[in-house]
């Protein structure tokens, strides 16, 4: 169980709701508003005895080693940075792209290395990671003693800052589909997404609204996303990762099969709009105010990051 909770930070929100397949309720998020970024400075863990007491070893961006008195006695979470790195800072808009070694506290037992030679893993939204990460630098190297949980033992973790990532797409900007809902960005990225006159069409529709230049996503991959969804009959927002402050982690094999086209084949840096007919969505039936069913879906999503199946 150790081991798994570094892999649990690479991922901001786990989608299990509306994109998963489950109908989403009355109770379903309607307020676009988008919350100011965490200032994760301030949500950093302080220096301390305990996390000054840790001798750590080794180059930024190689695996590290560390020399404590075992057992470690941990009460509360602290962080040192033992290399400050010249890079830009991070901050509570950013994705951040990190390495990490962690020890057992008791023994000083190597648990885990990640991320040094292969980019495999999601990056972290800043504003989950923030105790640990702050406003670090990138090229830092940090090392973080965390107490003990009920779902695991104390620890101690040497992080390295690799890189900040955008929150947001950055692709080429194409050229709009006729036909199609328009969008319009706010200054962070969050779209606004209006309805055209008429009927929507039969079929699911894809419109590339930036073109980005990074990996090609692949069925099956777990894919870092920022959405926002409306329905085509009012407008309305039901569903929204920029409403929730973090963008979300889904697989594009538990998704509703309208919406795997704005996913399987694009590439990492695009924003996509998708119209999802409700044959591909929640299927056909009375529109109601409580439910999707009948409702034809329109998403706009931006792909930030991909992980290849394992």
């Amino acid at each position: 169980m150790r081991s798994r909770r570094l892999i649990a930070l690479s991922v901001a929100v786990v989608v299990t709701g509306i994109l998963a397949g489950c109908t989403a309720g009355a109770d379903a998020p309607s307020d676009p508003a988008v919350p100011p970024p965490v200032d994760v400075c301030d949500s950093a863990a302080p220096s301390g005895a305990t996390s000054e007491s840790i001798q750590v070893d080794g180059a930024v961006g190689s695996p590290a080693s560390v020399s404590f008195a075992a057992p470690l006695t941990i009460t509360s979470t602290e962080r040192t940075v033992v290399v400050e790195g010249g890079g830009a800072p991070v901050d509570g808009s950013n994705l951040v792209d990190y390495a990490a070694t962690v020890f057992d506290a008791a023994t000083g037992e190597l648990l885990q290395q990640q991320e040094y030679d292969e980019r495999a893993m999601l990056p972290a939204a800043a504003a989950t990671v923030g105790q640990f990460v702050g406003c670090a630098t990138v090229g830092s190297r940090i090392v973080v003693a965390v107490p003990e949980t009920d779902q695991a033992g104390a620890s101690v973790w040497v992080l390295d800052v690799l890189d900040t990532l955008p929150s947001a797409a950055t692709g080429r900007d194409q050229k709009p589909v006729d036909g199609m809902p328009t969008v319009s960005l706010a200054e962070g990225g969050a779209p606004t997404i209006t309805i055209p006159g008429g009927e929507p069409a039969a079929e699911t529709r894809v419109a590339v609204l930036k073109k980005g230049d990074g990996a090609t996503v692949a069925p099956g991959d777990t894919v870092m996303v920022q959405y926002s969804g409306v329905r085509w009959s009012d407008g309305e927002v039901f569903d929204s990762s920029w409403s929730k402050g973090a963008p979300a982690a889904l697989v594009t094999t538990n998704v509703i099969s309208g919406y795997k086209p704005a996913l399987e084949g694009q590439t990492v840096g695009s924003q996509v709009l998708v119209v999802i007919p409700p044959d591909e969505a929640y299927g056909e039936g009375e529109i109601n105010e409580d439910d999707l069913t009948g409702e034809t879906l329109v998403f706009v999503v931006d792909i930030l990051a991909t992980q290849p199946t394992m």
